[in-house]
């Protein structure tokens, strides 16, 4: 910065104060995965992944509609994504981020029920490591080209490793479809995506609020579409299930999201992200030791790619930090 002042982020030990920011990170990781489990076992309860999706996803937005209508950011941000659309400042494909946000919560309703949140997150984080690294490298991110380095290919391998490891080891998985096995990790590249998008979309309207409301919105489109068609194919859900907690998905959801916009400024983006993976992570082993999936890969598998995982987010993260 041009006073010479650098951000807690770029330094290798962040300051003292910056540690609850950090716990607030991690606490971000851990209601990601809690959020997986919650849409998953909807879900099973509905035996219809795309109509618990769609509660989960439609809830979210009815609290991120009534947030931006009371917050003055939000009708700040709102007022300035219409003048962007209306002098097209801010093009069609900024604005369909939330496309696979809806892909991402409609296959933790898919997957997570099924083999469990470790080998959804994990996969996930190998997606998201993968499919980051290369849009860093094409400048597709709001911060331009950010070159690949050892550290990054390195702790792309060890993502990688660890799906390997799981697939290959996993004691409950033989009986379950390659293609949903794979299926996080495909979609964690779209999420690498969709988060690059998304920065770049905060950059024109100036509030993550109004941002978050957009995606919200075309996710919970795209999920209904994917709703009638669904039940047009293969019949109706099944009745609502009546414990509550089952339907918080979309406010847990939009309580982490609404952290983020509050914690990142305060820890920058890297020692964040390591913050909330790292608490995604551990978080969907504890879940799956507490709860246990049908076709769960096993404890001491999920344990030792989780472990995998975990160092490739210190080798890609941490030497950067030092940097």
């Amino acid at each position: 910065m041009a006073d010479g002042h650098r951000s807690p982020a770029a330094v290798g030990h962040p300051e003292p104060s910056i540690w609850p920011a950090l716990l607030g990170a991690v606490v971000v990781g851990v209601l990601t995965a809690v959020q997986a489990r919650i849409n998953g076992q909807l879900a099973l309860r509905l035996d219809h992944p795309m109509t618990a999706a769609v509660i989960s996803f439609g809830s979210g937005l009815l609290l991120v509609a009534a947030i931006c209508a009371l917050a003055p950011s939000g009708r700040r941000g709102f007022a300035a994504l219409v003048r962007g659309i209306r002098d097209r400042s801010i093009p069609w494909w900024m604005l369909v981020g939330g496309a696979a946000g809806a892909v991402t919560v409609a296959t933790q309703s898919l997957t997570v029920g099924i083999v469990g949140v470790s080998l959804f997150t994990v996969g996930l984080v190998a997606g998201q490591t993968v499919g980051g690294l290369a849009l860093d490298r094409l400048g597709y991110g709001p911060g331009g080209v950010v070159p690949v380095t050892v550290p990054r290919l390195v702790g792309a391998a060890l993502t990688l490793i660890a799906v390997t490891v799981m697939l290959t080891f996993g004691e409950g998985i033989a009986d379950v479809p390659l293609w949903l096995l794979l299926l996080p990790v495909v979609v964690g590249v779209g999420l690498a995506w969709q988060q690059a998008t998304n920065g770049r979309l905060r950059q024109r309207i100036g509030t993550p609020l109004t941002a978050t409301f957009v995606n919200f919105l075309v996710g919970t489109v795209v999920l209904v579409i994917g709703a009638v068609v669904a039940v047009a194919a293969g019949g109706p859900p099944r009745a609502l299930p009546g414990e509550p907690w089952l339907y918080l998905g979309g406010a847990v959801g939009v309580a982490y999201i609404m952290m983020t916009a509050a914690l990142v400024g305060r820890t920058g983006v890297l020692l964040f992200g390591l913050g909330a993976v790292s608490g995604q992570l551990v978080a969907s082993l504890v879940l799956d030791a507490l709860w246990p999936a049908p076709a769960s890969p096993g404890l001491a598998v999920e344990s030792v790619t989780v472990a995998i995982a975990l160092c490739s987010v210190l080798v890609a993260g941490f030497w950067r930090a030092r940097r």
